[in-house]
């Protein structure tokens, strides 16, 4: 049905600084060129993104509205009154898959209430990448986003995600800021059982790709230097 409303098109960018059309297929470069109106995390890295992705589009004609977490609030059910006037919208994730560990999920909330169509188009999503990767439980998993920065805590947690990935057979997933990657995986080496599962999961996609599942007894034997990687961590013991 035909409600006279634009769509809000979700549209993934690639894991880092390699070319977009080595991991995007031809949708989303056939999408961008058609919208002039998007919904952005940072707008100087989403021009540089558009501008890779379709180098004929002219700058000049998009609008960006930025979304993160300096935007205030009431601002942004605003950023989808172009869908309401009939124009299509695009959301562009700053690295991977709007929506997913990105705020741009309050945008779709949003778009859901004032029912305007969603339409999520295919890329990569360093989550799911990793779990195919990794060898662990795909069907049942969870999605932990950041630990807790305070060392006590985030020891107390990491017991508490292998207790219950081996009480529930679950994949338990989880970042850091990439420029704590290191303390991170020392952390789970001298915190974890021996026999404990860990992938370690970084620059997914680039050519520097590193991504190896071994048991903490192992991880201990032969550290990776992840310094400022992005990197996914998995865990699961059986």
């Amino acid at each position: 049905m035909n409600t006279g409303k634009g769509n809000l098109y979700l549209i993934p960018t690639t894991l880092g600084d390699n070319n977009p059309l080595e991991v995007l297929p031809a949708t989303v470069q056939y999408t961008i060129e058609k919208l002039n109106i998007f919904i952005v995390e940072n707008e100087k890295t989403a021009r540089r993104f558009i501008k890779k992705i379709t180098p004929s589009k002219p700058q000049p004609s998009l609008t960006l509205f930025t979304l993160n977490k300096h935007t205030e609030i009431t601002d942004i059910p605003g950023f989808l009154n172009p869908c309401l006037k009939g124009d299509d919208v695009g959301l562009l994730s700053e690295a991977g898959c709007p929506g997913v560990a990105d705020p741009g999920a309050e945008i779709v909330k949003i778009a859901h209430e004032k029912d305007i169509k969603v339409i999520p188009l295919v890329g990569p999503s360093s989550i799911l990448l990793a779990l195919m990767s990794s060898g662990m439980n795909g069907q049942r998993f969870a999605f932990n986003g950041y630990l807790p920065i305070d060392k006590g805590e985030r020891k107390n947690e990491l017991r508490r995600l292998e207790r219950l990935s081996f009480e529930q057979d679950q994949s338990q997933i989880f970042i850091e800021t990439p420029y704590r990657n290191n303390k991170m995986l020392e952390d789970i080496t001298s915190v974890l059982g021996a026999s404990t599962n860990v992938c370690v999961a970084c620059d997914i996609t680039l050519s520097t790709e590193f991504i190896k599942t071994k048991t903490v007894n192992a991880w201990k034997k032969n550290m990776v230097d992840l310094h400022k990687r992005p990197t996914i961590f998995i865990i699961h013991k059986s």
